[in-house]
């Protein structure tokens, strides 16, 4: 896992947090998406775009001595199996966005995005955004008194060091 931009390295280690948080909400126990967590994943998906539309709006750099440089990349978090299926969903999507921005073209500029990639971030970003306001907000709760539980509970999220 490694990439040549830095900007990449920026979003790669926000989203790898955002899906640990998304997998370790409370709400991945349940068949609904609480408000407060609803809240923290519009905030996640929002702070994605701005560091997004940063990056682009940021001049070019001219980096001949330290371009290309290559980031070694922490691993991905694992993702435990979720008993809630939005979020399931969700942290797909997180993943898909990662995975293209880490082996887009992109990927070997210095920084920056190629505008076709950045153009792939906001189709990704706007589809989790309607999902959130056209799926998650309008049908959860979700009864489900047969099929639940068909996972065992999430951990808890880190301790303090």
């Amino acid at each position: 896992m490694q990439t040549y931009n830095t900007d990449v390295v920026g979003i790669y280690n926000r989203v790898n947090r955002f899906i640990f948080e998304v997998t370790h909400q409370v709400s991945s126990n349940l068949s609904e998406v609480n408000q407060f967590d609803y809240v923290r994943i519009q905030s996640y998906l929002n702070a994605i775009r701005t560091y997004g539309v940063h990056i682009q709006s940021d001049p070019e750099m001219d980096l001949p001595e330290t371009s290309p440089r290559l980031y070694a990349l922490e691993e991905p978090p694992v993702v435990p199996k979720i008993e809630n299926e939005s979020l399931a969903d969700m942290v797909r999507l997180l993943e898909l966005m990662r995975d293209e921005l880490l082996n887009s073209q992109s990927g070997r500029r210095a920084a920056k995005l190629v505008s076709f990639d950045f153009i792939r971030l906001n189709q990704v970003l706007d589809k989790a955004d309607r999902f959130m306001v056209d799926f998650i907000n309008v049908i959860t709760p979700l009864d489900l008194p047969e099929s639940s539980p068909k996972t065992g509970m999430t951990e808890a999220g880190r301790k303090g060091i």
